[in-house]
């Protein structure tokens, strides 16, 4: 199979096209042949070596956390059920649906009782492997793709809109909570402006003025960052701000704490070596196929939208890199495959 893979880490240029041998499902996994996968910052930390262990790194190496695709294989035992007892479409393992069984042995996600089956639109994610043809994958990491969405949004919507829920989860945003959310026209915090408005939350983020408006739309207060952010935060917010999101790093981080009180309330996604020392908390997703299918779901009511702003083939892999790391995109950036 063709992937997107390195065989050092370095810049951009160190991603290539490789042809690889294409994985085979195991017990518990289906084999899932890619048409979008989404590129974000974390891969460009990964390609950098930053997450690196310490130990000899198995190159080439595949980036990639989240992908959307056709199952075309199963593996034994591949009968959809997570862990939590819901199927990975999010309907329960029984078979039982909130509105009444449905005809043949299905439920309401569309698939049969036993599953996935082969030829199944899906959407999931799995670490280090999405940037190519076909992935393998637990069937607990995948819920159905909804009928309408878009291939390169199915792609690049796994991630993100996880690490955005979780955030606010953690962080226990709600009503009557004035929200700052740093990077918010990026893939992370677009999402959780979305959900923290839904949630009853007044949303301020920072973003260049050319997504000002873009912010608006979705309901945030927009503030240009840089210096004076701080005041002009203040300005928007003359109660104050209650809890911060930091998905840019820096600076970000110094204006949360001195414009949020509890630190407890102040989290990062990406200042992990600041953090401790700061007091406030690193935020690290928790992914579930039931936190995934509800985000799904709120796609399918028209009450989440994701906006992907540039797609690239799978062989320019390495533009798509040199796209994030400018740090003022709008929205996902994705692969597409075919």
């Amino acid at each position: 199979m063709k992937a997107a893979a390195i065989n050092a880490f370095g810049g951009p240029e160190v991603v290539e096209p490789l042809e690889l041998p294409t994985p085979e499902p195991g017990p518990g996994q289906v084999r899932v042949r890619v048409r979008a996968a989404g590129v974000q910052p974390v891969d460009g930390a990964v390609r950098r070596g930053l997450f690196h262990t310490g130990t000899t790194p198995a190159f080439p190496l595949t980036i990639g956390n989240d992908f959307a695709g056709v199952v075309d294989r199963t593996g034994e035992d591949a009968d959809g059920f997570a862990a939590d007892g819901f199927r990975a479409g999010g309907s329960p393992a029984d078979g039982s649906t909130a509105g009444g069984s449905t005809a043949g042995g299905s439920t309401a996600d569309g698939f049969p009782a036993g599953g996935f089956p082969v030829g199944a639109e899906v959407l999931g994610w799995a670490p280090m492997a999405c940037h190519a043809e076909y992935v393998v994958v637990p069937v607990d990491q995948i819920v159905a793709k909804p009928a309408g969405m878009p291939w390169e949004v199915a792609g690049a919507f796994s991630a993100s809109a996880q690490t955005a829920h979780t955030a606010l989860e953690l962080l226990g945003v709600g009503a009557g909570d004035t929200l700052l959310v740093h990077a918010a026209a990026g893939g992370v915090g677009t999402v959780a402006v979305q959900l923290a408005r839904a949630y009853g939350a007044t949303v301020i983020g920072t973003a260049s003025p050319r997504n000002h408006d873009y912010l608006r739309s979705l309901g945030a207060l927009p503030v240009a960052y840089g210096d004076g952010l701080v005041e002009r935060v203040r300005a928007l917010a003359p109660r104050g701000i209650t809890v911060a999101l930091d998905a840019a790093g820096g600076a970000a981080l110094d204006a949360s704490v001195e414009l949020v009180a509890d630190r407890d309330r102040i989290g990062t996604i990406v200042g992990f070596d600041r953090a401790p020392a700061l007091g406030v908390r690193v935020l690290r997703t928790q992914r579930s196929a039931a936190r995934l299918s509800a985000l799904t779901g709120l796609w399918t009511e028209g009450r989440l939208r994701v906006e992907v702003s540039r797609t690239f083939p799978l062989e320019r892999a390495a533009d798509a890199h040199r796209a994030i790391e400018t740090g003022h995109g709008r929205g996902k950036i994705a692969l597409v495959m075919g």
